[in-house]
């Protein structure tokens, strides 16, 4: 097996590395997309959590969410485009471009 090889022959940093490897594979966008989903309950607040469970993220970056009632997927309905602000902020990758409310 050949061993990869630095440019520089200095020490990398394995998060360095890997953010590397990353986006060379182009997954950085797909990586930073399951992020949103595991830090769900921060981003939205608990009383949305509760009743609101992201399920999966497609490739262009549309994110599914199981939602206890269909007045749950009513009201999120109307806060869609306040949900996605908090979802997206501070991000260049991997932004949510949708949502879908599942019952």
């Amino acid at each position: 097996m050949a061993r990869a090889t630095r440019k520089s022959g200095r020490p990398v940093k394995v998060g360095d590395a890997i953010a590397g490897y990353l986006k060379r594979a182009g997954l950085a966008d797909r990586v930073a997309q399951a992020g949103i989903v595991a830090q769900w309950p921060k981003l939205v607040g608990a009383q949305i959590a509760k009743a609101a469970v992201p399920e999966s993220v497609t490739q262009d970056g549309t994110l599914f969410v199981r939602v206890k009632s269909a007045a749950w997927r009513q009201e999120l309905s109307l806060m869609t485009p306040d949900i996605m602000a908090k979802l997206n902020a501070g991000r260049k990758g991997g932004r949510i471009e949708r949502i879908r409310w599942i019952v």
